[in-house]
């Protein structure tokens, strides 16, 4: 089986290669343009394009096969109704930072995995709870460079742990694929488990 991940994300392709899989990354552009307001909708649908995506490139290269995996992820902070994606400049990551600030908010990944004629997608959701962060606190942690390609201005797993108090759910979904839910799915579509597909 070829495994394919339909992502850029050094953070995914991190968990991934921690699993033990051995995979290759290709990602193709996909329309991120939606109507949809509902966050677990929006995520669920984004991860499923660019599963399509990823397929279609596949095969106009002739590398599609019936025993291509393909994984897709898309993941968003929502908090107080509002979805946060990536910020666009340090005035946009403040902003959410600030909003975050003294919080509790939820991280929801949506997941899709492509094999042969079969797809199937679906979504987790983690709660995170967030300290108080001073203005200057945030002012710091900007200008780190950190929040800058992270859906929500943070990397749980970097500077911004300091400000994390804890979080109900999968850890892995907040930094980006919600490993077990993955392995839920793998389970339903192909009958097998990460850790068989690792070996």
């Amino acid at each position: 089986m070829r495994i394919v991940l339909a992502s850029k994300s050094p953070r995914r392709r991190e968990i991934l290669s921690m699993l033990g899989l051995k995979f290759d990354i290709v990602s193709a552009d996909a329309d991120e343009s939606s109507d949809l307001t509902d966050p677990a909708h929006l995520v669920r649908e984004l991860s499923l394009r660019k599963a399509r995506a990823t397929r279609a490139l596949l095969e106009q290269k002739g590398e599609w096969s019936d025993d291509t995996l393909i994984i897709a992820s898309d993941t968003v902070v929502a908090a107080d109704g509002a979805i946060l994606g990536k910020p666009r400049d340090e005035d946009d990551a403040a902003r959410m930072l600030s909003l975050l600030s003294g919080r509790t908010h939820q991280v929801i990944s949506g997941i899709s995995l492509l094999y042969g004629t079969r797809e199937c997608a679906d979504f987790d959701v983690t709660s995170v709870h967030f300290c108080d962060m001073t203005p200057e606190e945030i002012e710091d942690y900007v200008s780190s460079g950190e929040p800058m390609d992270k859906a929500g201005a943070y990397a749980v797993q970097g500077l911004a742990s300091v400000y994390i108090k804890g979080l109900e759910g999968d850890y892995f979904n907040v930094v980006g694929l919600p490993v077990h839910k993955l392995n839920t799915m793998l389970r339903e579509l192909l009958g097998t488990s990460l850790l068989a597909l690792g070996k």
